[in-house]
């Protein structure tokens, strides 16, 4: 019996390893042609940026610091991608579960950690579900298509987070720089080996872990591979189409608001319009180079994690602007997306 489950797992975990390698070596041969033109190294550049990153203890531990909001961010996209669903607003949804966060770190500050670490965490995925449950109520019902309500609300999102912070959550106490107070203890992760690595990786192993064992073990998983499958001959199998939209937009939003949760609750401290450098849209990405795949997310997180750490680098040792980083990422989309079978 192990034997055979190997036999499953392998050609998936090869594919996906394969695929993963060669998206990201196209992308990376085409920006070693951008740096050539730009006058620059690209071996020496691909060193550098290894050397501080990958080959550095403190670059390491921020590089996996990077990994825990993609990852979550990656899932919150490839969960609702499973019966093809296009979620574009982790973002959005990050920023719910950092405010819904807030709010419960404020209003239950007497409680113990044991307390109020769960409530808050509970309070990020509550925020981020129900962010994405909108846009999955309206795709449910043929109302608008959740690939531009959920875009669209990020923006609402990130609004709502700017008019508390300068509002009436703005700590009166840092003159005119806007954000809110400092959370108490209780509700800060804890971070591991004196690095800034925090709780959350732990978080986001567990639903990486879950999310594939549903998947693959589970009569869930078998419904929802149907529905992306044929979702015609699923819904006359009698499987619930509009149910598993809300159910898989909801945790997918869920999973994003997790990420922002441990933002603004391990690495930041408390809520600023600044929470995110775009972690729900580099998600979106790592999700559509992995295609879905468990180990393929993690691969891709890792190495894009890598790439906007090593972006400071490319500063101050190549003297290359910032948007460099922002040209890389958008030619590994580029081949994404033209290695997209169209019908």
């Amino acid at each position: 019996m192990a034997s055979a489950d190997a036999r499953r797992f392998r050609p998936d975990s090869v594919r996906a390893a394969l695929r993963v390698t060669g998206l990201f070596g196209l992308a990376f041969a085409l920006f070693a042609v951008v740096l050539l033109a730009a006058g620059k190294d690209p071996i020496r550049a691909y060193g550098d940026i290894l050397s501080s990153t990958l080959f550095s203890s403190y670059g390491f531990s921020e590089v996996v610091v990077k990994m825990i909001p993609l990852m979550l961010t990656a899932l919150a996209v490839a969960i609702p991608a499973r019966i093809w669903l296009i979620n574009i607003g982790a973002e959005g949804q990050l920023f719910m579960g950092a405010l819904f966060t807030t709010w419960g770190a404020a209003h239950f500050a007497a409680l113990p950690a044991w307390a109020l670490l769960p409530l808050v965490a509970a309070l990020g995925f509550l925020g981020g579900g129900l962010w994405a449950a909108i846009s999955g109520v309206m795709r449910a019902h043929g109302w608008v298509s959740e690939t531009i309500s959920t875009l669209l609300m990020n923006y609402v999102a990130i609004f709502i987070v700017s008019f508390f912070v300068f509002g009436p959550w703005k700590d009166l106490e840092s003159a005119n720089y806007p954000q809110t107070p400092e959370f108490p203890a209780a509700a800060r992760l804890p971070m591991f080996f004196g690095t800034r690595v925090h709780l959350g990786l732990l978080i986001a192993l567990v639903a990486l872990t879950v999310y594939h064992l549903v998947l693959t073990r589970t009569r869930w998983g078998l419904e929802i591979r149907a529905i992306g499958g044929n979702i015609e001959a699923a819904r006359r199998s009698g499987i619930a189409i509009g149910r598993y939209i809300l159910v898989l937009m909801f945790v997918g939003g869920g999973l994003a608001g997790l990420a922002g949760m441990g933002e603004v609750s391990a690495i930041q401290g408390r809520l600023r319009p600044s929470l995110s450098p775009g972690f729900g849209y580099t998600g979106f990405l790592i999700s559509w180079i992995a295609g879905g795949n468990t180990y393929g997310v993690v691969a891709s997180a890792l190495l894009m994690a890598v790439i906007t750490a090593g972006g400071d680098v490319l500063q101050m040792a190549h003297r290359l602007p910032g948007s460099v980083v922002n040209i890389l990422m958008a030619l590994m989309l580029f081949v994404v997306l033209t290695r997209r079978r169209i019908p």
